[in-house]
C-alpha cells in the first residue's frame, strides 16, 4: 500500500515539474507591456508613460536604458537625442542633422536634464498627450513607480529593461557591455528587483554577460524583422536559451512560437499595436505583447 501511494505520489509530481531557465517566471498570466510606458499616449521612456501604463494595467513596463558621462542610467530608446522628439534648451527643436552629436554618453546627467522630450509634436503618434518632460533616471524610474503602485493599490509591474548598445559604437555612445551591464544591475540590486527585472537586448553581447554573471536575471533576446535566420541558429549565435524570445511581431509564427515552447522560451513580440494583430498573435498562442497602446489589451479582449 505504502509502495503504491510512493509510486503515485511520484508520478503527480513529475507531471507537475516546470523545466525552465534560472529566473524564469513560471506564472500563466499573459504578459501585457507597454512599450516604453505607453509611447502612443505619453511622451517615450518618461515617468509619466510608465505611470499612466500601471493605470492602464500593463503587467510589465518596457523601456530602454543608456548610460552618462557620469555613469548614470537613463532611460532613453537612443544614447543620443532623438530629433522628433527634442528641444534644445533654449528651446528650439533639434534638428536631424545635429541629434547624434547630442551623444548622452558625452554628457553629464545634469546636462541631459536641461533638454526637453515630451513637448514637440510626434507625428507618428497623433494621440500622444505633449508635456513638458526629461528624461529619467532609471533608479528614480524605480522609486516613483513603487510608491504609484503603494499609494494605488496595486501590484508592481515587471521592468523589461534593454540595454542599447552595438558592437560598433562601443566607446563611443555607451561603455563596453561588461560595464554597462554592471552599471545597469547595480541600480537594479540597490533597488532589491531582482525578482521583477528582465533584461532584454539585441546586442547579444550585453545578454551573454549577464547570463555569466547575473545568472538569475531573466533574460529577452529581441530579435529583428530582417533576422531570418532559424531559432537554432539565434540561439547558437546567443549562446544559450534565454527565458523570452521576443522578436518583431512579422516573425511570430505558430511554428516559431511552438518550436520556442518546445525549448521553455516565452514568446514576447514586438511592437504590436492594432487590436486586429492582439488577437491574431493571441490565437497564435504567444504568452505576451508589446504595444504602443497597452489601451488597446482589454479591447483585444486580454485580461
Amino acid at each position: 500500500m505504502n509502495r503504491c501511494f510512493l509510486i503515485v505520489w511520484l508520478a503527480v509530481a513529475a507531471a507537475c515539474q516546470t523545466t525552465k531557465q534560472p529566473g524564469m517566471q513560471t506564472t500563466k498570466h499573459f504578459d501585457k507591456e507597454g512599450h516604453r510606458g505607453c509611447r502612443g499616449l505619453l511622451p517615450e521612456n518618461t515617468i509619466a508613460a510608465m505611470k499612466k501604463a500601471v493605470d492602464l494595467g500593463v503587467t510589465t513596463l518596457e523601456m530602454d536604458a543608456v548610460i552618462t558621462q557620469d555613469g548614470q542610467v537613463v532611460l532613453s530608446h537612443e544614447p543620443f537625442f532623438n530629433h522628433a522628439i527634442t528641444t534644445q534648451p533654449d528651446g528650439s527643436p533639434v534638428s536631424e542633422a545635429e541629434e547624434k552629436n547630442l551623444n548622452i554618453f558625452r554628457m553629464t546627467y545634469a546636462q541631459v536634464q536641461t533638454f526637453d522630450v515630451g513637448r514637440k509634436l510626434d507625428p507618428r503618434f497623433p494621440q500622444q498627450e505633449k508635456i513638458a518632460a526629461t528624461k529619467p533616471l532609471l533608479r528614480e524610474v524605480i522609486d516613483t513607480i513603487r510608491a504609484y503602485c503603494r499609494q494605488k493599490g496595486v501590484p508592481l509591474p515587471q521592468f523589461n529593461i534593454e540595454t542599447k548598445s552595438k558592437p560598433e559604437t562601443d566607446g563611443v555612445y555607451h561603455p563596453a557591455p561588461s560595464a554597462f551591464v554592471d552599471l545597469l544591475m547595480d541600480v537594479v540590486k540597490d533597488k532589491n528587483l531582482e525578482d521583477h527585472t528582465i533584461i532584454q537586448s539585441f546586442d547579444f553581447r550585453t545578454l551573454q554577460y549577464l547570463h555569466q554573471k547575473f545568472p538569475a536575471i531573466r533574460t529577452a533576446m529581441l530579435i529583428e524583422d530582417y533576422d531570418r535566420r532559424s531559432l537554432d541558429e539565434q540561439l547558437s549565435a546567443l549562446g544559450f536559451v534565454p527565458t523570452i524570445y521576443s522578436p518583431a511581431a512579422v516573425l511570430a509564427t505558430r511554428e516559431r512560437i511552438e518550436a520556442c515552447h518546445q525549448k521553455h522560451m516565452l514568446v514576447i513580440p514586438w511592437t504590436v499595436n492594432t487590436v486586429a494583430e492582439m488577437k491574431r498573435l493571441v490565437a497564435l498562442g504567444v504568452d505576451g505583447l508589446i504595444s504602443d497602446y497597452p489601451n488597446r489589451y482589454a479591447e483585444a479582449g486580454i485580461r
